[in-house]
């Protein structure tokens, strides 16, 4: 078993368990880079330079989903909503969690 040290915000929420509702707990992105953050930043293993931890919502949230006009500046910004609905699809998100990292308490 491969153990990884994480850090994040200590408002996280806990990671929910697999297939529940993501929550915005960052443990996926943390660990391990989407395929779409692999194409944009040329990176394979996390944390993912576009995981962003919103102070509002108390939540990590995507980076490339939210502001994707600053991470893709070329992006027009009448693009930026079909390139959101094509980036989410991609990378499932709204789908569940699927990380199965566990932690160690």
């Amino acid at each position: 078993m491969q153990i990884t040290t994480i850090h994040l915000h200590h408002a996280a929420p806990e990671q929910p368990a697999e297939g529940q509702p993501c929550n915005g707990c960052g443990v996926c992105c943390a660990l391990e880079t989407c395929p779409a953050a692999r194409l944009r930043f040329l990176q394979k293993q996390g944390p993912c330079p576009a995981l962003e931890w919103s102070t509002e919502e108390s939540r990590y949230r995507c980076g490339l989903l939210a502001r994707p006009g600053h991470y893709f500046g070329w992006l027009p910004t009448s693009a930026a909503p079909l390139a959101c609905r094509l980036l989410a699809r991609w990378i499932a998100a709204g789908r569940g969690c699927d990380c199965s990292a566990s932690s160690a308490d």
